[in-house]
C-alpha cells in the first residue's frame, strides 16, 4: 500500500509535462528579442558627472502647477518606477496630471569612491532642485523619495525646507533598528571601514546578493521553478525578464557615501536620533513642518512597516498622512493593484496642496 498515493504513471506524466514546458520555453525565450524598460517619453534637462535629470513628457492637457522631483535610491536603477506600459508609477502620475522629473544616478566610476552624502544631498539633489525651480520660475517644488531616496529626501528637506513645498516618502526607512529589520541585523556589526578601505566603490553584485538572501527561497529558488509554468506565454515571460533585468542591473555604490550611510543610518540609527551629519549640518527631522504623505508597504521585507511609520513621531508637520499599500517593496510600483492606488492617491494629495 502506498501511503502517499504516488503512482509511477503520475510521476512519468509530470516529468513529461515539465519537459514539454521547458521545450516550449526555449522557443519563447528565443523569440523575446530586446527587453525594453522605461516606457514614458522623457528628455535629459541637466547632467552632472554620472547623474542625469530627466523631465517626462506630459500625457494630459493640464498639469499640476508644482513640478514633482522623484529621488530614487543609489541601489538598482530608477526605471523600476517606469517599468512597462500599464505597470509604471510614473506613467500613472503623468496620466493624473503630475509634472514629473526624475534623478538617474547613473553608474559610479572608480573616481567616485570619495563622493560623500554631502555631495549627493547638498550637491546633486540641491542642484537638480535649483534647475527645476529656475525652469518653472518657482521658489520650491514637490519631492518624492523612493526607499533610500526617501531617506535622502528627508535629509534634504530638513536642510533646505524652503525649497520643498510638499514631501512624499515611499517605502522609506526612518527607524533602522526596528525588530523585524533583517537587513539592519545583517549589517549592525559590519566592519564597514575595512570593506570600503579595501574595495573603494562597493560592487552592486554584492549588494544585490545581500538583498536576495533576505528571502532566499522565494527570490533565488521558487520563482525560477514557477517560471516553467509561464514559459508558454510570451507576455508573461517578457514581464518576468523585465523584472530580472532590473534586479541584476546593479550599479556600484560610491565608497564614502556607502560608509556614511551604513554607519550613520543603519548602525547608529541616526535619522531618528537626530545625529546624522551631512557635511557641516546635522539633520533634525523635527525641523520639518511642511505637508508629508508617507506611503509604506504592509508586506515589505526590505523596509518593514514599523521602520517607515516611525516618521510621524520624528517630524513637526501638522499636515501628516500615512498610506498603507497591501503588498511588498517592489509591488508598490509595478503591481496592478498599485497602479490603481498609488498614482491617484499621490496626485489627489498633491492637488489638494497645490
Amino acid at each position: 500500500m502506498n501511503p502517499f498515493n504516488i503512482k509511477p504513471e503520475n510521476i512519468v506524466n509530470e516529468i513529461h509535462e515539465f519537459n514539454s514546458k521547458l521545450a516550449q520555453g526555449f522557443n519563447t525565450l528565443s523569440e523575446l528579442g530586446e527587453i525594453e524598460v522605461g516606457v514614458s517619453e522623457k528628455k535629459a534637462v541637466y547632467k552632472e558627472d554620472s547623474l542625469v535629470l530627466y523631465h517626462f513628457k506630459s500625457r494630459t492637457k493640464t498639469q499640476n502647477s508644482i513640478p514633482l522631483l522623484i529621488v530614487y535610491a543609489l541601489v538598482n536603477r530608477p526605471y523600476m518606477a517606469d517599468l512597462q506600459d500599464g505597470r509604471s508609477m510614473i506613467q500613472g502620475l503623468l496620466d493624473e496630471g503630475v509634472d514629473v522629473y526624475l534623478i538617474d544616478w547613473g553608474y559610479p566610476v572608480s573616481a567616485d569612491r570619495y563622493l560623500t552624502l554631502d555631495d549627493y544631498i547638498n550637491g546633486y539633489i540641491n542642484n537638480c532642485v535649483d534647475v527645476i525651480c529656475e525652469k518653472h520660475k518657482r521658489k520650491n517644488i514637490n519631492l518624492l523619495g523612493i526607499c533610500q531616496g526617501g531617506a535622502f529626501s528627508l535629509c534634504y528637506t530638513a536642510l533646505h525646507q524652503e525649497k520643498v513645498k510638499n514631501l512624499i516618502t515611499t517605502v522609506t526607512p526612518v527607524d533602522f533598528h526596528t525588530k523585524g529589520d533583517l537587513l539592519s541585523h545583517m549589517v549592525k556589526d559590519l566592519d564597514i571601514d575595512q570593506i570600503v578601505d579595501t574595495m573603494g566603490n562597493i560592487p552592486g553584485e554584492i549588494l544585490n546578493a545581500t538583498f536576495l538572501s533576505l528571502k532566499p527561497y522565494t527570490l533565488m529558488g521558487q520563482k525560477y521553478v514557477d517560471l516553467v509554468n509561464i514559459l508558454d506565454d510570451k507576455q508573461k515571460t517578457m514581464n518576468f525578464m523585465r523584472m530580472e533585468k532590473w534586479i541584476f542591473d546593479s550599479p556600484d555604490l560610491a565608497g564614502e557615501a556607502y560608509r556614511e550611510f551604513i554607519k550613520q543610518f543603519y548602525q547608529q540609527n541616526g535619522l531618528v536620533k537626530g545625529t546624522v551629519e551631512i557635511g557641516d549640518d546635522v539633520v533634525d527631522l523635527g525641523k520639518i513642518t511642511i505637508p508629508i504623505l508617507n506611503i509604506y508597504a504592509r508586506d515589505d521585507h526590505l523596509v518593514p512597516p514599523d521602520a517607515s511609520r516611525a516618521l510621524e513621531g520624528c517630524v513637526s508637520s501638522k499636515d501628516y498622512q500615512a498610506l498603507e499599500f497591501p503588498g511588498g517593496h517592489i509591488g508598490i510600483y509595478v503591481s496592478g493593484k498599485a497602479q490603481k492606488m498609488i498614482p491617484p492617491s499621490v496626485a489627489e494629495w498633491l492637488s489638494d496642496r497645490s
